[in-house]
């Protein structure tokens, strides 16, 4: 056809099944053509799928590589905090662990319970070992700083992880110097140093000393691993003698820094026991390693939420309520373990048995857990270990909590042998009401007795008496039932201005009354106050036969016109059965 305008495949058999084009001719068909080829960038000849699809696909992969960018990015925030933040403090599982995280949200919630698991006061809005820890590396980057950041350095290492010392001995320039006689007397010149003294640090020691030398006079002091390396005239002969060496004892090749095997033979020199060679070692080993989280082993079977499969360590427990103030209640947590439950070692003449707790009390409400650890140790002599066994260990901590309802876990473990108890216990820390007469718990005591001017502080103390709960509530026949209960609001007599009160312990058996007392006061373990009254009374089992008997205090307000009868129940047991 003449004067065609448009591309048209050929139907000629040049190759089979393969369009062909014809190219048209003509002023017209030229200028068609030369608008296409300028409208061909813009897709304007592109009428296949497949390329349609292609500036989506460079969208996808341009999204992934810049989400790749900013997770590399944010790896590097990860990575200073690890390597710079923490370095000094993490330990090598939470490393591994911190490692092996995949996600920027993992890695969120393992530095969240990272300082978690450090904070001395969970329920305060700030984390005091947090807010300490920074500040110690502000303060090491400001004094220690010496052409590295101070953190770096052996002086800002060791401030961080165990902060300020007791006291510092302080040579900054050097200079003369008399040597003590466990350092072999005698004058020399030293380079500058530092003595910082640690009255103790736990996992490390008592009495702790870390000399720092600044050889090289640019500030920057390393940990000495001999009282020698501060010694400037170390190296030069017939300078800074020691004793023995100024009476001809001994020359300088003779000290042990040059012949160890001399430490013993070495004249006038009495070293202590913590300049000898292993225990420096030793303590250089211990200053190594980061600051300890208590028991994380027990904290993880806190978590657990079955019962321990192997080796159960028992135990009982009682928890206690004693009223503060009305948003402040103290929370008494009492542990019995028998003796011949544990296992004991013997260890420089003494039998010894450890136990480690881990405690964490759960607020239902998701607030912050708060956390307390402690050793028990039980000790005795062979002479007595016979006695001692067929003892039991008792343990309290004190807590205050508001009102509410919570979930105590804890974890008990007996160091020698491996056995462990876990218990998952909820309570409800009780909400008194202003004014309106109340008690706190009715605690039964195998020992209430007065403190004496002794500290008012540490387990087992309420106000100036020292009370021992008997957590089994189980006494021998003639072993005194101890009875301790304090009374909030009581009414008070306009007339004597005391507690228009009447209180009774009524001792029952089966129901039946088998003893009454009337409180009077004078036991002197009784207090009266205005708005507290402090019931301390030890109750006579000589006369009870054995069984199982309730203890009842009845209280009467005859201004509140109202009565309460705060109960508790207890077993006594023939002499011979206990």
């Amino acid at each position: 056809m003449k004067g065609e305008t448009g591309i048209k495949r050929s139907h000629g058999p040049a190759r089979r099944g393969a369009p062909s084009l014809r190219i048209p001719r003509g002023p017209v068909a030229t200028s068609l053509l030369l608008l296409a080829l300028v409208l061909a960038p813009y897709g304007g000849l592109v009428t296949a799928s497949p390329p349609a699809m292609k500036p989506q696909q460079e969208k996808k992969k341009d999204d992934k590589e810049r989400q790749k960018k900013r997770k590399t990015e944010l790896s590097e925030v990860y990575k200073k905090w690890l390597e710079e933040d923490v370095r000094w403090i993490i330990t090598e599982e939470e490393r591994a662990a911190f490692l092996k995280l995949e996600t920027d949200e993992e890695r969120e919630q393992f530095i969240e319970q990272f300082w978690l698991r450090r904070d001395p006061n969970p329920d305060t809005e700030e984390n005091e070992y947090r807010e300490e820890h920074y500040r110690r590396i502000a303060y090491a980057n400001e004094r220690f700083s010496s052409g590295i950041p101070g953190w770096k350095t052996d002086r800002g290492r060791i401030y961080i992880m165990f902060g300020p010392p007791d006291s510092i001995e302080s040579h900054p320039a050097g200079g003369t110097y008399d040597r003590p006689i466990w350092e072999g007397g005698g004058t020399t010149s030293t380079y500058p140093f530092e003595v910082w003294f640690y009255r103790y640090i736990e996992g490390v020691g008592s009495g702790i000393e870390i000399e720092f030398v600044d050889p090289t006079m640019t500030g920057e002091y390393r940990i000495a691993r001999s009282p020698d390396e501060k010694d400037a005239l170390l190296f030069v002969p017939g300078a800074g003698l020691t004793l023995a060496e100024q009476l001809g004892l001994a020359s300088k090749a003779d000290r042990p820094f040059f012949s160890p095997g001399n430490r013993e033979r070495y004249p006038l020199m009495h070293q202590r026991v913590q300049d000898q060679p292993f225990e420096r070692l030793q303590l250089l080993a211990n200053l190594q390693r980061p600051p300890r989280v208590k028991f994380n082993d027990l904290a993880t079977l806190a978590d657990a939420k079955l019962e321990v499969e192997f080796d159960v360590l028992p135990f009982q427990m009682r928890v206690d309520f004693a009223r503060i103030t009305d948003s402040s209640i103290l929370t008494l947590i009492t542990v019995l373990m028998e003796n011949q439950d544990l296992s004991f070692k013997n260890t420089g003449g003494y039998n010894e048995a450890t136990v480690n707790i881990h405690g964490r009390i759960r607020p239902v409400t998701g607030r912050r857990p708060q956390i307390f650890e402690d050793v028990v140790t039980q000790r005795y002599t062979d002479d007595v270990f016979d006695q001692g066994v067929k003892q039991k260990s008792i343990y309290q901590k004190q807590i205050t909590l508001p009102p509410g309802h919570y979930v105590i876990d804890l974890v008990i473990r007996d160091v020698n042998s491996g056995r462990t108890g876990v218990v998952h216990h909820g309570i409800q820390v009780p909400k008194y009401a202003e004014g309106q007469l109340s008690t706190s718990s009715l605690i039964l005591a195998e020992r209430i007795e007065p403190l004496q001017g002794r500290v008012a502080a540490g387990p087992f103390v309420l106000g100036n008496l020292k009370v021992r709960p008997n957590v089994n509530a189980i006494f021998r026949r003639g072993d005194p039932v101890g009875l301790y209960l304090q009374i909030y609001n009581p009414g008070i007599d306009q007339t004597t201005l005391r507690p228009a009160v009447d209180i009774e312990y009524i001792l029952l058996r089966d129901g039946r009354e088998v003893m009454r007392l009337k409180e009077d006061g004078q036991n002197g373990l009784t207090r009266f106050m205005t708005q507290q009254i402090v019931l301390a009374r030890v109750l006579s089992t000589e006369t009870l036969a054995p069984g199982t008997y309730t203890v009842k205090v009845r209280i009467t307000d005859h201004v509140a016109q109202k009565t309460i009868e705060p109960t508790a129940t207890f077993t006594i047991t023939a002499r011979e059965e206990k």
